[in-house]
């Protein structure tokens, strides 16, 4: 088999030889679409060159019975098989074919035969042209795959050297860390995933952007949305820039809403740096709308045309102009389409409960009792048991997400337990006192969350299927952010209607994914598993929500929960009151701490050079000279507050209340209130306190902490900072009226209401 094939020979069912991305190009460009030209080096071309070096042998004896948990020694694998393929020679029939074709693609892009004038113009060394190198995997773009843009892309590259060499790299990019990891979690065999390269002509585009044809955020497919910006298209995919936004009438093709966007600055190809580069843009040209409404329409018409081509599936296209002229340079089908969802509803039990509590995550579960004292005993907690515990914390999670419910003796609303069971659809009851005396080890009881009661036995319940109210998408003046704990758990998240998340916690990923003290580590020069692992876990998130932007809050343990971690005896002090003791921006500045907050600024700086969506927040602030100590740390890690890199704190304390207008004139971006600790700490109220919560202690709508918040709303806005609430209380319609009177930017929620939110605060809105 040949190791090129031109697009003009290339159909959809062409995936096994030169993988999703260029069956798509080879389909779009045999429509008559207006696809840029090009070929592609085949699979079977990569599975030659690793068959004669002899690599194949060596590179699946390294990945058999590969440990992709330990991180580390997953990046070393990935890094010593990709110096492997780098090393190598391309063989010279596959180069010289590669070389050809590329000088053959300026002539006419229909030639694939090796031509007397193409060898008389590669000697000859006329001027070739750019073009973009691409990876395209033969699993790529499967309905049950997800590997696009796994592996390498690289742009303005000329010359038939440069362009052997950048096929290379994307052959190499098979075997990065994460494309191993991805194929090993999703069960692929690594020698069955091949990889082609696209090499196609480089659009100098002056506009570039995406369409979507269905309206991504509602799921209408009578809308197409598009959205554009200046320059290369980089700018947009990675999240960097706010692009216009506009909306089509499918049906009458017709202009429904325009937002355009204000841009900077913009990527662009400099000649004779031969590389590209980042150009200001005059703050008239920043503010001018990207594309004309002929061209939207053009555009519209286009995505039409594609949507039939792929039997009316909606898809993900992006574009490119250039002199004027709409060139289509990918297109996939949207795999992120809201599903029907069902909820099981039930009748009430007529029968007397043997405990109740506070009803904090809804659902009924059904199991065996297992009782855990401490993290010693999490091992015992099997698939579908009954987690019974006196409170939980951050190590519990992995045993959290095999229950089919928790129960605990403390805690309220916003416990760990509660906020967790909530996040991940697990039947929780809190605050119950004596859980852990009155039920027995082994014994089946009966969950109601929703209720927040305890019965003994598999109680038999009537249940019915009900559809989920459907909360249709509306526009709020107000942000709606979404609060995420567990990485794991975007997939289920990412289609509800919300900005981007505004709470991140760091604290799951620590216990759960990594498990070790940073300083244990550190003392055991194992940083990089600590950097790594962070980095895994953010990264997962930004790229599945991107460009929506992802506020990652720095680690909040307090002392008991770091102790807990492996090494975290010798580093952590026993303290009576860890709630309000050695925790958040106190930490970061410490000498004893300050090396493992620097391995989180690793961390963030790591996955901002891939994703620019990424932010940070500060937690626990108490006074404003450890914040500017904390930025100045974090200026010498690399990482400084900037028109795309936003940097907030989170206020919790009375002391930020009290002193807001000091925190508001600091280099921050602005603020995040933590209705939670900022409730307890203002009322003196422990807020895991299950005595304190049934009796009504414990109540954000208190008029001091209303008072509270007024004040750093006020403080904030006064001096053009941003200023959002993440916390339970943000969930109460009538809480979310009192904060939008009151001037609030955003709101962050817990998944489980972010649609109702939006839906409500639309009313809030319109009466306010």
């Amino acid at each position: 088999m040949s190791n090129i094939a031109w697009f003009k020979d290339i159909k959809k069912e062409d995936v096994g030889t030169v993988g999703g991305k260029a069956a798509n190009l080879g389909e779009m460009y045999n429509a008559k679409l207006p696809i840029p030209p090009g070929f592609v080096v085949t699979a079977q071309a990569f599975e030659k060159f690793l068959k004669s070096t002899r690599l194949n042998k060596k590179i699946f004896s390294k990945l058999d019975k590969i440990d992709i948990q330990d991180t580390e020694k997953l990046e070393k694998t990935a890094k010593e098989i990709q110096e492997m393929i780098l090393d190598q020679e391309v063989p010279e029939d596959i180069a010289s074919e590669i070389k050809i074709s590329y000088n053959n693609m300026n002539v006419d892009s229909s030639i694939s035969n090796i031509s007397k004038q193409a060898l008389d113009m590669i000697k000859a060394g006329r001027d070739m042209p750019w073009v973009a190198v691409r990876s395209s995997a033969t699993a790529e773009d499967l309905p049950e795959a997800s590997f696009a843009g796994q592996q390498a892309t690289f742009l303005n590259i000329k010359g038939g050297e440069n362009i052997v060499r950048a096929v290379q790299r994307c052959w190499a990019s098979l075997y990065t860390a994460r494309a191993i990891y991805y194929r090993e979690k999703n069960n692929f065999p690594h020698e069955k995933v091949l990889i082609a390269v696209v090499v196609q002509k480089m659009i100098d585009s002056e506009v570039s952007g995406v369409m979507f044809s269905i309206n991504p955020a509602t799921n209408n497919k009578e809308e197409i949305l598009v959205e554009a910006g200046f320059g290369l298209g980089d700018a947009i995919v990675g999240g960097q820039i706010t692009p216009d936004h506009y909306i089509v009438d499918k049906n009458g093709l017709k202009i429904k809403s325009k937002k355009i966007g204000n841009q900077k600055w913009m990527y662009m190809r400099d000649e004779t740096l031969r590389r590209t580069i980042k150009k200001t843009l005059s703050e008239e040209k920043s503010q001018e709308q990207k594309l004309k409404d002929d061209e939207i329409i053009k555009l519209a018409e286009f995505g039409k045309k594609i949507e039939t081509l792929y039997k009316g599936k909606p898809q993900d296209i992006e574009f490119a102009l250039e002199h004027g002229r709409i060139y289509i340079v990918q297109s996939r089908s949207v795999t992120t389409i809201n599903k029907v969802e069902k909820a099981r509803v039930h009748d009430k039990i007529n029968l007397d409960p043997v405990l109740e509590g506070l009803g904090a995550s809804p659902g009924i579960g059904k199991g065996v009792v297992k009782i855990v004292e401490d993290v010693s005993d999490l091992s015992k907690i099997k698939e579908g048991d009954i987690l019974v515990t006196v409170m939980t914390n951050p190590d519990y999670v992995v045993s959290m997400q095999k229950a089919s419910a928790i129960v605990t003796d403390e805690g309220g609303m916003t416990s760990h337990a509660s906020i967790v069971g909530r996040e991940m659809g697990i039947p929780v009851v809190v605050g119950t006192v004596s859980s852990t005396k009155d039920l027995k080890e082994g014994e089946i009881v009966t969950v109601d969350g929703t209720n927040g009661k305890i019965y003994r036995g598999e109680q038999k319940i009537q249940e019915k299927k009900e559809i989920k109210k459907d909360y249709k998408f509306r526009e709020t003046k107000t942000k709606i952010y979404m609060n995420l704990g567990v990485p794991d758990e975007i997939d289920d998240y990412k289609e509800l209607f919300f900005d981007g998340i505004g709470l991140m916690r760091l604290e799951f990923v620590i216990a759960s994914k990594i498990g070790e003290h940073p300083l244990y580590l550190i003392k055991n020069n194992q940083q990089e598993k600590y950097i790594n692992g962070l980095y895994e876990n953010i990264k997962k998130v930004a790229s599945a929500i991107n460009p929506k932007p992802l506020i990652v809050r720095f680690s909040d343990f307090k002392s008991n929960e770091y102790r807990n971690l492996k090494g975290g005896d010798e580093f952590e002090p026993h303290e009576d009151n860890p709630m309000i003791g050695f925790r958040g921006v106190s930490r970061y500045i410490s000498d004893e701490f300050k090396p493992a907050f620097k391995l989180e600024c690793e961390a963030i700086k790591k996955v901002r050079e891939e994703f620019k969506n990424v932010h940070v927040m500060l937690p626990f602030v108490r006074k404003t000279g450890e914040v500017k100590k904390v930025l100045e740390i974090m200026r010498e890690s690399g990482l400084e507050k900037s028109d795309n890199f936003e940097v907030y704190l989170m206020a919790e304390v009375p002391s930020f209340a009290l002193l807001a207008k000091d925190f508001a004139k600091l280099d921050v971006t602005g603020c995040s209130i933590g209705s939670n600790d900022l409730t307890q700490l203002v009322l003196g109220v422990d807020r895991d306190s299950g005595r304190l919560g049934k009796m009504g202690y414990f109540n954000e709508k208190n008029d001091a902490v209303k008072l509270a918040i007024k004040r750093i709303i006020r403080s904030f806005k006064e001096n053009n900072k941003k200023c959002s609430l993440c916390g339970q209380a943000g969930s109460d319609k009538e809480f979310a009226a009192f904060l939008v009177r009151n001037g609030i930017d955003s709101i962050s929620v817990n998944p489980d209401v972010v649609d109702e939110i939006r839906y409500n605060l639309a009313d809030v809105e319109k009466n306010h």
